[in-house]
C-alpha cells in the first residue's frame, strides 16, 4: 500500500498501537487525525434505534470534508451502518477508506477449577476497503 500519502483520519474508539503507527509511518503516513472528543462521543455511541444515520453521521462528514484532502487515508471502524455511510462518502470524495485486521490469540487459564479464555488480538495490516465491481 505504499504510496504519497500525508494524513490518516482515524474514526474508530481506540488509539493506535505503536505497531499500526508503525505501519502507517512506513506507507507514508505522517500525520495521525483522531475525531475531536465531541464527534468521538458520537462515533462511538450510534444509537441503535435510529432508521437512517445520514443525519446522525452529517457532523462527521462534514469534519472530514472540511479536513480531508484527496488521497488522505481514513480508518473506519464501528457500528455497521456508520462505517458502510462513511466509507461510501470517502470513495465518492476521493479519500482512502482503511480498516485494520487483527490476529486473534486465545489463552486457555484453569484455576480453582474454572476455566478462563483470554484472547490477544495482534495488528496484522491495514486492509483498504474494496468496491465490488466485475
Amino acid at each position: 500500500m505504499k504510496g504519497v500519502y500525508n494524513s490518516i483520519f482515524l474514526l474508530f474508539s481506540h488509539k493506535l498501537t505503536d505497531a499500526q503507527v508503525n505501519e502507517l509511518k512506513s506507507n507514508g503516513i505522517t500525520s495521525f487525525v483522531y475525531l475531536p472528543s465531541g464527534l468521538q462521543l458520537l462515533w462511538s455511541n450510534v444509537p441503535p434505534d435510529l432508521k437512517g444515520l445520514k443525519g446522525y453521521l452529517k457532523p462527521i462528514v462534514e469534519w472530514l470534508k472540511n479536513n480531508a484532502k484527496e488521497g488522505d487515508w481514513v480508518l473506519v471502524q464501528g457500528d455497521f451502518g456508520a462505517v458502510f455511510t462513511v466509507v461510501d462518502f470517502c470513495f465518492q470524495n476521493g479519500l482512502v477508506p482503511v480498516y485494520a485486521t487483527t490476529k486473534r490469540n486465545t489463552i486457555e487459564e484453569m484455576e480453582n477449577g474454572k476455566l478462563t479464555k483470554v484472547s490477544q488480538f495482534d495488528h496484522v495490516i491495514f486492509r483498504k476497503y474494496e468496491r465490488w465491481k466485475e
